[in-house]
């Protein structure tokens, strides 16, 4: 799935440019996809060693007062430049140590040699990754649990936890930022609302406790504020946390109640995204401010893309995500757009809750009826004024080439390819199959030959539902296609007509992986099961903004709401289950509630069936991590995995990184910690994650080891193992029952993989899931080939 940038000087052109060729087409996911560009910077110096661009020097912990490190950041600098006021964009003195400044390549190698400093990297510039939702997840369970436990979750009332999302900002006239029933702000909240031309103090309240922009680094000021001018940042925050409101709707489609998943947390947003896109330094600086302003979840709709993979030394997000979890704060993100292919999956990072999309039971159908009635289903989000009686004429691309083209062209409608006498005031079936334009790109041909709807074959789309405005135009499987073809063939005079859009409820089956979501596993390291979890991503309604320029169907007012794909959509449902996990449980750090996320989902769809892709195929954990996050089981985990910083330490180690590096980047490494000698990417599988991933390349036998918590209400209790291993492998579990007393919390257990198999021809997967009388928690495996 190919994605179109036009790159203009001109940031907001920019911008412009790539939203209308994303608009209402199979790119619609893309739209807030955030990528970082192979090789851009914040800045684009000119060819010369003595050209100066942003830089971030990024120096590990921070153990010192913030007087001290901008001290220290001050003489770093001025060790290697004359004095330059202009020199310096920021400073990082919060949750870790570092500065961003305007270096040349030679200032900055030399910076990058000084003691203390982990690494210096330009600064890269990324783009945006892209309600029944919760209502869908609320009734996809397996298991019987407590009817009303002790939980925020469905109540009125506020909580002391606080979601920080970095994004485009936030729109605060929205209804669902509504500080109605929300207590006092928490005490210990140390942030900010920051004043702008547009923005005010005023603008937040007990439900919006923050608002923070960083400054463009190349001196732009059309977005210096923290008010959301794309509309992304507004439709994250209300999916996580936005106040519950009634007869919400996208122009009368997916109408009902809206609501966030952790309705009664408190919202801070970091405005680290403008219109030219998302920079390095400002995704840091909030890292930085938002641990210091006392935030207990972060959620990031952002990423790399697959084909620009820093180390982990280098990765704005994985450097934040490592301190704020460190400082005990979950860091969610979303795990990318790229897929089906493997291996792109991004934000991978072990200390972060990696988020892959899925659908939801509902649907939006515009229909194809044609002459007799026959009724074919389409997909798509558009306002068609046609009749509903098949009364106009249907003609199909081929049949409608000019002279000059190929059959291949006109029937897959491309530019000039269509003769306009052959397709004035008809509706025109086109074959999209094997075709890079897009449905939007068809249309405007179509229109542009006055033709007055479009009947579009591709299977490229999966389940999203693109915007298409008033224009009446769906989208049409393969196998439909050859039956609209087979009545145009047989009929004198075929005809057809459109139908508007409609919401289709218990939409089956449901939920599956779109195509989109981007796939395991890890490039970072194999034995890291990568994406965590599967959330609702797909066609997901939210809050919008007021000033927004897409398309209004006539004759009605701008939409308050608005419909949108991508893991961008996914991750926000993550966070808000993960706040209100919180909620119930403020002891447990960001590994435990990752633990009961993880350990919860479910792997069967709304027809009892396993999970499927768009492509039919049965999902695996490199689709979906450990499944579907469930809202009410992971408050009740009965068991979690605490992956604790010894274990981060010990991952730093295996994949190559020295003592004295990693000394200066974690403040909390014990005075006797050292590497192990044998450090290798193996011993990743040791660490104690809720999932396992296994080199088994040449190897008979393999064994890890995991440690979990009880923290169901009853001290005394046993769980046995169930195992689902594939063919030709056998588990070992060491002990086989895990007896859990008042004096014994936390139990250690061994996973021997064996096989007789002489070599995988492909990965395996299996799972396995230790359970009581009441609790089931379940653990994803794959041995890598």
């Amino acid at each position: 799935m190919p994605l179109y940038t036009i790159t203009c000087k001109s940031a907001s052109r920019h911008t412009k440019l790539q939203l209308i060729n994303m608009q209402g087409n199979k790119l619609l996911l893309h739209i807030f996809t955030l990528f970082v560009f192979l090789g851009a910077t914040s800045s684009s110096p000119e060819n010369g060693s003595n050209s100066k661009q942003v830089y971030i020097v990024y120096m590990g912990a921070a153990d010192s007062s913030n007087a001290s490190l901008r001290n220290d950041h001050a003489q770093l600098l001025n060790a290697v430049i004359r004095r330059n006021d202009k020199a310096l964009v920021r400073n990082y003195k919060h949750g870790f140590s570092g500065f961003a400044a305007r270096l040349s390549k030679e200032e900055a190698n030399s910076i990058a040699q000084k003691p203390g400093v982990v690494s210096v990297f330009p600064d890269p510039i990324l783009k945006l990754h892209t309600t029944r939702s919760w209502d869908f997840l609320k009734y996809q369970t397996h298991v019987k649990i407590d009817a009303n436990p002790k939980t925020l979750s469905n109540s009125s009332s506020s909580s002391d936890v606080i979601l920080g999302i970095l994004d485009t900002g936030i729109w605060p006239e929205a209804a669902s930022f509504s500080e109605e029933g929300m207590g006092p702000v928490p005490s210990r909240w140390k942030g900010t609302c920051v004043k702008s031309s547009d923005f005010n103090a005023s603008n937040c309240n007990r439900k919006l406790i923050g608002a923070r922009f960083y400054t463009d680094p190349n001196g732009e000021d059309g977005d210096n504020t923290p008010r959301d001018s794309l509309g992304h940042g507004t439709h994250v925050a209300s999916t996580a946390v936005g106040a519950a409101v009634t007869n919400a709707s996208y122009y009368g489609l997916a109408a009902g109640s809206a609501k966030g998943g952790s309705p009664e947390s408190r919202l801070a947003v970091y405005r680290v995204c403008s219109n030219f896109g998302c920079s390095g330094s400002a995704i840091l600086g909030a890292f930085d401010d938002a641990i210091a302003d006392g935030v207990d979840v972060l959620s990031l709709s952002l990423g790399a893309s697959p084909g620009f993979r820093p180390d982990l030394t280098s990765d704005p997000i994985a450097i934040g995500a490592f301190h704020a979890v460190e400082r005990g704060i979950v860091v969610a993100c979303s795990a990318g757009n790229d897929g089906p292919s493997s291996n792109t999956v991004v934000n991978d990072a072990p200390w972060i809750l990696t988020v892959a999309a899925s659908t939801i039971d509902r649907d939006f159908q515009s229909d194809v009826v044609l002459g007799g009635n026959k009724t074919i289903k389409g997909r798509a989000i558009n306002f068609s004024p046609l009749s509903n009686s098949a009364q106009y004429p249907l003609v199909y691309g081929e049949s409608s080439k000019t002279n000059e083209s190929s059959l291949t062209e006109a029937r897959q409608c491309h530019p000039d390819s269509l003769d306009a006498s052959k397709v004035k005031g008809k509706i025109v079936l086109c074959d999209g199959r094997n075709d890079e334009y897009s449905t939007s790109e068809i249309i405007d041909t179509v229109k542009t030959l006055g033709g007055i709807g479009l009947v579009h074959i591709t299977d490229s789309n999966g389940a999203i539902a693109s915007y298409y405005g008033d224009f009446p135009a769906t989208v049409i499987s393969s196998k439909d296609g050859a039956t609209i073809l087979q009545y145009i063939n047989s009929s004198n005079n075929p005809a057809a007509t459109i139908l508007p859009t409609t919401t289709v409820l218990d939409y089956k089956p449901a939920p599956l992986v779109p195509d989109f979501s981007s796939r395991g596993p890890s490039s970072l390291s194999s034995n890291i099961l990568k994406p965590d979890i599967a959330a609702p991503g797909v066609n997901i309604l939210a809050a919008w903004i007021e000033s927004s320029s897409d398309e209004v169907p006539k004759g009605r007012k701008p939409s308050q709401y608005n419909i949108i794909s991508g893991t961008s959509m996914a991750c926000p449902h993550v966070s808000g289950l993960a706040s209100t996990v919180k909620a119930r449980n403020p002891s447990w750090g960001p590994s435990a509630i990752k633990s009961a996320i993880m350990t919860s989902a479910i792997q069967s769809d709304n027809t009892k069936t396993a999970i499927t892709t768009d492509s039919g195929s049965v999902a695996t954990p490199y689709d979906y991590g450990a499944g579907e996050m469930t809202t009410s089981e992971s408050l009740q985990p009965g068991l979690i995995y605490e992956t604790d910083t010894i274990d981060y330490l010990n991952f730093l180690c295996y994949i190559g990184l020295d003592i004295a590096t990693v000394k200066v980047i974690s403040r909390t490494v014990p005075d006797n910690f050292n590497c192990p000698k044998d450090s290798s990417s193996d011993l990743v599988s040791n660490i104690n994650y809720p999932s396992i991933a296994v080199n088994f390349t040449g190897k008979g036998t393999v064994s890890v080891s995991r440690t979990v918590t009880n923290v169901g209400e009853e001290d005394e209790t046993v769980y046995s193992p169930v195992v689902e291993a594939p063919s030709g492998v056998k588990v070992t579990l060491t002990p086989n029952k895990l007896q859990f007393t008042k004096s014994s919390k936390k139990l250690s257990y061994k996973v021997i993989f064996s096989t007789t198999l002489t070599s995988l021809k492909e990965d395996l997967f299996g799972s396995i899931t230790w359970s009581n009388a009441k609790y089931m928690v379940r653990s994803p495996f794959v041995l890598t080939k």
